[in-house]
């Protein structure tokens, strides 16, 4: 006899009440908004009234690090106090005002904006993605920690590829044990929005040929030779892990014909990720979405796809009529998967309860 829901919310550690009460009135999303532009309003005020009289802190190096740390703090305080759309937001500004100052000076230390200054960035954020008691917060540290994460790689070894892939299998597992802690959830979905934002950032940078600093870029050195290769590879290696999750949580559901299909088709988008780069990236993120059932994973992965192909289809030396003839041949295939894959499915459900 299998489990009901209640004992199997009981066996992951989610408490269910037996009580019926009456539910609590969100706020409206108007409300909300209008409480977060005036907590950025109020923050700005205040920081422009502070570096009035504070402007000389920028000649020290280190009264800078001191007074950003100051304000990362005081902000960590407001968050652990008082909740709120407003508090939150206002605490947000501060904690980046303090973050400038404390890169201000870490460049003005290093005397130069280099692979260890990025480095020095990636472990600010990511320390901050993990410690602020905010879910706002937390999605724009990890997203900025994934920024801060290329720029290191193209500094240091000309190798930007290799962060889109990391950060995507990083993604790849923090959404795969989303549920392996009931009382983080949000948590863990905070990090894995902000890391989806960096991956799509990333990729577009990369795609539309701009560096995400202005005016500043970089040469090939280092490990460059392995590029955009890296990527390509962290990113099949992630579906490799995907699949394996699925194949694992459906064992009666899946017939060896089906697992033996989606291997087929792992091999054909590596195939075609040799030449049309980050396809494998928005494959991922689809598969992703699809898997543990959230429709807006399963967007960001849409925007990833349309974003590669959209670039593969801008750069590729043929003909109008062949581009358009690739573009149908591949929305039939497309439809054709998608004919046969519920089809698939249900006859291993069958087979399964068949047994």
């Amino acid at each position: 006899m299998m489990p009901s829901l209640k004992e199997r919310l009981d066996q992951a550690g989610i408490a269910v009440s037996e009580d019926e009460g009456e539910p609590a009135l969100e706020t409206p999303w108007f409300v909300r908004a209008l409480q977060a532009f005036s907590g950025w309003l109020a923050a700005l005020f205040l920081l422009g009234f502070i570096a009035m009289g504070a402007v000389f802190v920028l000649d020290t190096s280190v009264v800078a690090a001191m007074l950003g740390l100051v304000m990362i703090t005081g902000a960590f305080a407001l968050l652990r106090g008082t909740k709120g759309d407003f508090v939150e937001h206002l605490a947000l500004a501060g904690s980046l005002a303090g973050q400038l100052l404390v890169a201000w000076a870490l460049g003005a230390a290093l005397g130069d904006v280099n692979a260890g200054f990025w480095w020095a960035l990636v472990a600010l954020q990511t320390l901050l993605a993990l410690v602020m008691p905010s879910l706002t917060h937390r999605t724009f540290s990890a997203f900025a920690a994934s920024l801060a994460l290329y720029l290191a790689l193209m500094e240091g070894i000309s190798l930007p590829s290799l962060a889109g892939g990391l950060v995507l299998f990083s993604l790849t597992v923090l959404w795969l044990n989303e549920f392996r802690w009931p009382a983080r959830l949000r948590t863990v979905q905070s990090l894995g929005y902000g890391l989806l934002l960096g991956l799509l950032a990333i990729q577009a940078m990369q795609y539309f040929g701009q560096s995400l600093l202005l005016g500043r870029y970089y040469t090939g050195t280092g490990l460059g030779w392995l590029e955009p290769w890296a990527g390509d590879a962290l990113g099949m290696l992630a579906l490799l892990l995907l699949l394996r999750y699925v194949f694992q949580r459906h064992a009666s559901a899946v017939a060896s014909s089906v697992r033996l299909a989606a291997f087929g088709a792992l091999a054909v988008l590596m195939l075609l990720s040799l030449q049309a780069h980050g396809l494998s990236h928005g494959a991922v993120v689809v598969v992703l979405g699809f898997a543990i059932g959230n429709r807006l994973v399963m967007g960001f992965g849409g925007l990833l796809l349309l974003l590669s192909i959209s670039n593969y289809y801008y750069w590729l030396e043929a003909t109008l009529l062949t581009k358009a003839m690739t573009l149908f041949a591949l929305g039939v295939v497309l439809l054709t998967i998608r004919w046969a894959m519920p089809r698939g499915w249900r006859a291993g459900e069958a087979k399964g309860a068949g047994q």
